[in-house]
């Protein structure tokens, strides 16, 4: 019996080299609730030469609750023209899955802008708003999300914000200024528990979150992080349950705010990906089961 409350989302990260067709089927045949899947997959199915009907036919009943991603909202001048164009192509492709919404991902996404003389060793690496005062990041970023949103809203879907944790905006409290600011009604955050991690959130910043402000969230694990700046390649390679996350706490601390919406087992588990997808989705699925109450 699918679920109304607490869905249970399988990520297409933990079937990360496969194609969507057989991501539809590892979430169909082991029942989960729902797929966040990616743009790039569903670009590619229909470049293929199946239509949008042929996509919602595989898709069947399964929950879409949103696709990635919107890279480097913060992205300034002609590149800020380039971003909201991704934004509108982002939301046709989740208009045509039924999704209800895209996640949109701050930057920059390599961390080598973080290194100490960064700007002259690595000239051509994509810097964001690193070089600003943070009240300026802060604006500018909430800024490029309001006129995501308004794509978004003309297409009838939402947009959910991510801060990766290298990135200046990281902790729970950046994001909450940056919607505050953005003042658009369907905006929302998503709680990843390694981005939390490694930003310094712990549960307890998580239970004091409003509900309402809770779009999703990406249950995953964490190697040990001794601090500096987060590599995730490394860190997050490892099966989720296997790390040194207490799950049940953070999950624990979501549900305290009274938060009853979808949970997705995003995955960066490199053996995990290169073993058999349906027994890893189906090893998430039941960790997820005993974790996350219906």
């Amino acid at each position: 019996m699918p679920r109304t409350q607490n869905q249970l989302i399988l990520h297409s990260m933990a079937s990360k080299p496969n194609t969507l067709a057989i991501d539809i089927e590892i979430a169909t045949s082991l029942g989960f609730d729902g797929l966040e899947t990616s743009g790039n997959k569903i670009k590619a199915f229909l470049d293929a030469g199946f239509a949008a009907q042929d996509l919602k036919a595989r898709l069947g009943h399964l929950f879409l609750p949103g696709i990635g991603f919107l890279i480097d909202l913060e992205r300034q001048g002609d590149a800020r023209q380039q971003m909201l164009r991704e934004a509108e192509d982002l939301c046709a492709l989740a208009s045509a899955a039924g999704a209800k919404g895209i996640e949109a991902i701050t930057g920059p996404l390599d961390i080598r802008v973080f290194e100490a003389g960064a700007s002259t060793r690595y000239p051509e690496l994509y810097r964001g708003l690193v070089d600003l005062p943070t009240d300026d990041q802060s604006e500018l970023t909430a800024a490029n999300l309001q006129a995501v949103a308004d794509i978004a809203a003309s297409h009838g879907l939402l947009v959910y914000l991510e801060a990766l944790s290298w990135t200046p905006l990281n902790t729970m409290d950046a994001q909450l200024r940056i919607h505050d600011r953005c003042k658009r009604d369907n905006v929302r955050i998503v709680i990843d528990f390694w981005h939390a991690y490694t930003s310094g959130d712990t549960p307890e910043r998580i239970a004091r979150l409003d509900k309402d402000l809770i779009y999703g969230v990406h249950l995953c694990d964490s190697l040990p992080y001794a601090g500096g700046i987060p590599n995730e390649p490394v860190l997050r390679d490892v099966p989720t349950g296997q790390g040194v996350l207490d799950l049940q706490s953070w999950v624990d601390a979501v549900k305290s705010t009274g938060y009853d919406g979808w949970w997705s087992c995003e995955l960066f588990c490199n053996r995990q990906h290169q073993d058999n997808s349906f027994a890893v989705a189906r090893d998430l699925r039941t960790l997820m089961e005993r974790l996350i109450p219906a």
